[in-house]
């Protein structure tokens, strides 16, 4: 595999590369395989262009209300050849997620090494330049093997199996005819964050979790995250609704539903599931509820995601029938080269007294009363113990 040249320059996307982007062609781009993610970021550029003004303003809020996506180019003797896109996962912005990373097979040589040359580069750009990250993440296709060649070659690891299902409208219907076993079910406010994390904490493995990194501001919303949701329900049709299972005794939450409906049915209904792991009865009667509440909109299939480590919920959904779409690997990569050394430290001249700084005297020893035995007293020597010394030592006394 050939070294990408100095020629190849990452900078950030600026507003004069839309029109060179637009001139991409679909059947150009080299998106890992993917053959909708050509479609999708030609799409995106016709909206970047539409609404640059806008979205620069959004650029300028304070960061944690900002969760808008990063766009690097690559530039090669002043022609655009890739491209990349990272977003914060989380709100504190440990976390990030890489959204694609698409290549214009035109613009370089050979498609297949071209991919892997300007891929890396763009990504260890990206490893470098985003200070914050600590941990990156992303989702590929299992049968994209080029993205999957690049993510491993890149250090990304499997970290857990996704799976889309698809739930009919038929079989919304059947599920709707019957009453859910849901005494305590509330809705969701930014009162019930902390209940939340809990049992988002609750219901994944450590590495996840660690990977993750949720915090209790990840399950409020701002008031850009409102703005948002008001703009979707007036322009684009869209409702969410979310609700959580109270346990009286224990004072937690044990299970969880977020619903995204599409009010005007032109696109599928999304849903979002988290149960306790000591509670996954929960799954029929929590996919019920949200049959009930979809039944007046439009017939609309209904889109799952499911992750591996909880095999109950992939039970629940074969035994309602529904469809396993396709399947995903989350891949995710620590970034430890951005911890630095303080200083550097010779071993040459360097003291005791550095090293153990913790272990030195606080002041001059004081000196105690020492007690000899009479019988052991070395009498051979000619002379006797001091008369204020005969007393027998506790050892001795013993015996």
């Amino acid at each position: 595999m050939t070294t990408p040249g100095p020629s190849l320059t990452v900078r950030p996307l600026q507003y004069r590369d839309l029109d060179d982007l637009t001139q991409w062609q679909p059947e150009d781009l080299e998106a890992g395989g993917d053959p909708y993610a050509a479609e999708a970021i030609v799409s995106w550029l016709d909206h970047q262009r539409r609404w640059y003004g806008p979205l620069k303003v959004v650029s300028w809020l304070p960061r944690p209300m900002q969760q808008s996506p990063t766009t690097f180019v690559a530039e090669r003797q002043k022609s655009l050849v890739g491209l990349i896109q990272v977003s914060p996962f989380n709100r504190t912005r440990s976390t990030w997620r890489v959204e694609q990373v698409v290549i214009n097979r035109r613009a370089i040589d050979s498609a297949a090494s071209g991919y892997i040359d300007v891929g890396s580069r763009l990504l260890r750009h990206c490893f470098e330049v985003v200070w914050e990250a600590r941990t990156w993440m992303l989702e590929v296709n299992v049968g994209h093997k080029s993205a999957l060649g690049l993510y491993r070659f890149n250090g990304f690891q499997p970290l857990a199996q996704i799976t889309y299902w698809a739930l009919q409208p038929d079989q919304i219907a059947v599920l709707a005819q019957r009453e859910p076993d849901l005494p305590n079910l509330l809705p969701i406010s930014n009162a019930d964050a902390q209940l939340l994390y809990q049992l988002d904490t609750v219901s994944m493995p450590p590495l996840v979790r660690q990977v993750f990194d949720h915090q209790i501001q990840d399950f409020k919303t701002n008031v850009l995250g409102s703005a948002t949701t008001t703009a979707d329900r007036l322009v684009n049709q869209v409702e969410t609704v979310g609700a959580y299972v109270f346990e009286q005794q224990r004072k937690a939450a044990i299970g969880q539903f977020k619903l995204t409906i599409s009010r005007d049915g032109k696109q599928p209904h999304t849903a979002g599931l988290t149960v306790h792991p000591a509670y996954t009865w929960l799954y029929p009667e929590l996919m019920t509820q949200m049959a009930k509440i979809l039944k007046p909109f439009p017939a609309q299939s209904l889109q799952l995601t499911s992750l591996d480590y909880q095999p109950e919920r992939e039970a629940c959904f074969n035994e309602i029938q529904a469809t396993a779409e396709s399947h995903a690997l989350l891949m995710s990569r620590s970034v430890w080269h951005k911890v630095r050394e303080a200083r550097h430290l010779s071993l040459e001249g360097l003291q005791l007294s550095d090293v153990l700084t913790g272990l030195q005297p606080v002041g001059k020893p004081v000196p105690g009363r020492m007690t000899w035995s009479a019988e052991r007293w070395p009498t051979r020597m000619g002379t006797h113990p001091p008369t204020d010394s005969l007393e027998a030592s506790p050892l001795e006394s013993d015996r």
